[in-house]
């Protein structure tokens, strides 16, 4: 192949993931402030090919936010984590950090996102970019690094920021994609391939391979970095296959195209003809022009439009990917698809080696060739090409969790929020996939109309995928959660979320606005729906969220509860089971946010509901404090409590209560008086409200909280 300009010319090298292990701790500081300092350059350089201000602030497609979000969100992240992890106690902007804390996942391909934004500058944004910069590294700097690095590190918090920044490296590549081309400039540094074939009639044929019956074992084994779902087990054995020699080019999509494939619905699914209603779609994406005038079609890349390259892959979504393989099985007689994960995986064993071990890449990937994609003939591995690189490639598979799946505290909403049946798993990375994305045990997915710099390959196969909608819910706390709040009443203790909403109904005279923060699986805010006119359910943790959402769509939460060792309870929850009707559940908008860091919308409440709440929160004080101000005159600030002071949620220092104050004890609800005497009036004294949590068959918590209830002056 012929020798072309590095895309990392000018630049650092891309450089390889960190391995785990070592036993130089310096040399291992140094190696993670390279890396950091290496991501931070490069997304940087990304953002070069921007010319245009307007590209900043301008949607590329509706269901993302512009670019501005992306860039700054990368350096909220760092910050966000490391408050998370109390490895440090100081924000640098706080506005920022909570208006770019969260970015997009949309339901379905029609779940616009019309919030309005008051974005940060890019002077602003550049600005706070230079601060974090010089936070993360002091703090790489001065850290304590014990060998091998592992889950319980501080640098686990900056490699999870670095490798979240290299994600974002590639997701904003594609929605520069997406923007007018004037607003873009090529730079030296982002190089496009320029090899390619621009008459159909000279691509090279694809073929199909055989491979064997072959057993294998998935799960993250090697010694870097990596996200929550890749590690566990999973075995598997794969039945003999056929798979194309090489990735789906234009031109054998062209085929497909030219047939009607797009016009003919026998050859999409449900979601797919769905997804071709709204998108009125007739080609990929990516192609520019007529396709009734193949010969003038172009190509877009990340900041030109070319010459259509009928050699390269088909950048396509998985509902056009899979639309093409049955067409194509129609076509051939063969019984043509997607491969699975565990079918690419075998593929996977005909190339050597993985990123930590390549002097050079064996292909398109880990940006060692261009800013774009190439001739699908370009790279061998094997008996194949492109099994890595050049574009990601779609598969059948759901993600979900292997055995022996564990949650990650901190990035609870990375992987969950997708183990819903609806995300397909992208395997073998792209020409701008660097880090974790470019490691054999990468696992990464995304809704099937998502568009990335993704194609496919096919193959002829007599797998079934299983698709399962709506499985168990088997994380402990969200099952506990469910059944906490919506599950049966336990020693004829009333549901605790409707109790405190009894008692709101009693004392809220104007039924406006209502805001329940901590609102876990939502059951208060559908209950507070039945009387108020609009309602915000608000949690810190995405995975609460994600259920609540999940109930407003009208699904059914499945959840599992122990019954006693490796014995369970097969539940579930719905909102009819309680009463509450679409239109009620429609009231409530539900949002991940932080109680000690609200954006600054959330404003104008008739009531705020704090359950559970305050004795959970790193800075409480800064919670009352700011909350008053989002309450309106002759609001009602409800706070229940246990008063479970614990310093593993709270640093001692900041507890209200449950302390000595000069040596005098001073409770909770003592300081509750005294901090909130200036701007509220208590309506009523405090009152006991019991509340039970099972946690087995036999075992539960039976606490006691105490409710105060406070109206604004």
């Amino acid at each position: 192949m012929a020798s072309n300009k590095a895309v990392n010319a000018g630049l650092p090298e891309p450089t390889r993931t960190l391995l785990l292990s070592g036993d130089n701790v310096e040399k291992k500081r140094e190696e993670i402030l390279t890396y950091f300092n290496q991501t931070w350059e490069l997304y940087e350089s990304l953002f070069e090919c921007l010319t245009d201000e307007r590209a900043y602030f301008t949607k590329a497609i509706s269901l993302r936010h512009p670019l501005i979000f992306y860039f700054g969100h990368t350096a909220t992240f760092y910050i966000n984590k490391l408050m998370a992890a109390g490895l440090i106690d100081e924000r640098v902007d706080s506005h920022i950090e909570a208006m770019l804390a969260i970015g997009v996942d949309e339901m379905s391909w029609d779940d616009l996102d019309n919030s309005h934004y008051d974005w940060p500058s890019v002077c602003e944004l550049r600005d706070y970019r230079g601060k974090v910069n010089r936070r993360v590294v002091e703090l790489i700097e001065t850290m304590p690094i014990t060998l091998p690095l592992d889950w319980e590190s501080p640098a686990w918090i900056i490699m999870m920021g670095i490798e979240h920044e290299r994600i974002h490296l590639e997701t904003s590549s594609v929605l520069m994609r997406q923007l007018p081309i004037e607003w873009l400039q090529p730079q030296s540094h982002w190089p496009a391939c320029q090899k390619a074939r621009t008459d159909r009639t000279a691509v090279p044929e694809n073929s199909l391979v055989s491979l064997p019956e072959t057993a294998i074992t998935l799960g993250k084994t090697d010694d870097t970095y990596g996200w929550d779902n890749e590690y566990g087990s999973y075995e598997s054995k794969v039945s003999a296959f056929k798979a194309s020699k090489m990735l789906v080019s234009n031109a054998e999509f062209f085929e497909f195209v030219q047939a009607g494939g797009y016009q003919d619905s026998q050859w999409w699914d449900e979601e797919g003809q769905g997804w071709l209603s709204f998108s009125k779609a007739e080609m990929p994406t990516f192609w520019v022009g007529s396709i009734t005038d193949p010969a003038n079609l172009k190509l877009r890349l990340l900041t030109e439009e070319v010459a259509m390259p009928w050699d390269w892959p088909a950048e396509v979504n998985q509902l056009e990917a899979a639309a093409f393989c049955r067409w194509k099985a129609d076509e051939t007689g063969k019984s043509i698809q997607l491969p699975t994960e565990s079918e690419w995986y075998v593929l996977r064993q005909q190339v050597e080696g993985d990123q930590t071990d390549w002097q050079k890449a064996p292909g398109n990937i880990n940006l060692a060739w261009w800013a774009s994609s190439c001739p699908v003939d370009s790279f061998a591995q094997g008996d194949f090409f492109d099994i890595v690189g050049n574009v990601w490639q779609w598969t059948t598979t759901p993600i979900s969790g292997f055995d022996g799946f564990k949650i990650h505290p901190l990035y609870d909403d990375f992987s969950t929020p997708t183990f819903d049946g609806k995300h397909a798993i992208i395997k073998g990375g792209s020409w701008i996939s660097t880090g974790n994305e470019a490691l054999k045990s990468a696992r990464y997915a995304f809704r099937r109309h998502f568009f990335q710099h993704a194609g496919f390959r096919y193959v002829v196969s007599t797998h079934q995928e299983k698709v399962t909608i709506n499985p168990y819910e088997t994380d402990t706390l969200v099952s506990q959660y469910l059944d906490f709040q919506y599950g049966p009443s336990y020693f004829n203790v009333a549901n605790y979320a409707r109790a405190l909403v009894d008692i709101a109904e009693q004392i809220v005279e104007k039924r406006g606005s209502a805001l329940d923060i901590g609102c876990a699986t939502g059951r208060a805010s559908f209950e507070l729906a039945r009387t108020f006119d609009k309602v915000t359910g608000m949690d810190y943790s995405a995975r609460f969220i994600d259920v609540a959402l999940s109930l407003v769509r009208g699904e059914e939460r499945r959840y599992l509860m122990p019954e006693e060792g490796d014995l369970m309870q097969y539940c579930q929850a719905s909102l009819s089971d309680i009463g509450i009707s679409a239109d009620q559940a429609e009231r409530v908008n539900f949002v991940q946010g932080d109680a000690c860091n609200l954006k600054p919308q959330y404003q104008a409440y008739d009531l705020v509901l704090a359950s559970n709440l305050v004795d959970r929160l790193r800075e409480p004080k800064r919670f009352l404090r700011d909350i008053t101000t989002r309450i309106v005159s002759g609001g009602i600030l409800m706070l229940s409590s246990p008063y479970t002071w614990l310093e593993e949620f709270t640093p001692k220092e900041n507890w209200i209560g449950g302390v000595r104050e000069n040596g005098e004890a001073l409770t909770t609800y003592q300081a509750l008086q005294r901090l909130l005497a200036a701007d509220f009036v208590e309506v009523q004294t405090p009152v006991d409200v019991p509340f039970v949590i099972r946690e087995t068959a036999r075992k539960h918590q039976h606490t006691v909280a105490q409710l105060t209830v406070w109206r604004k002056r």
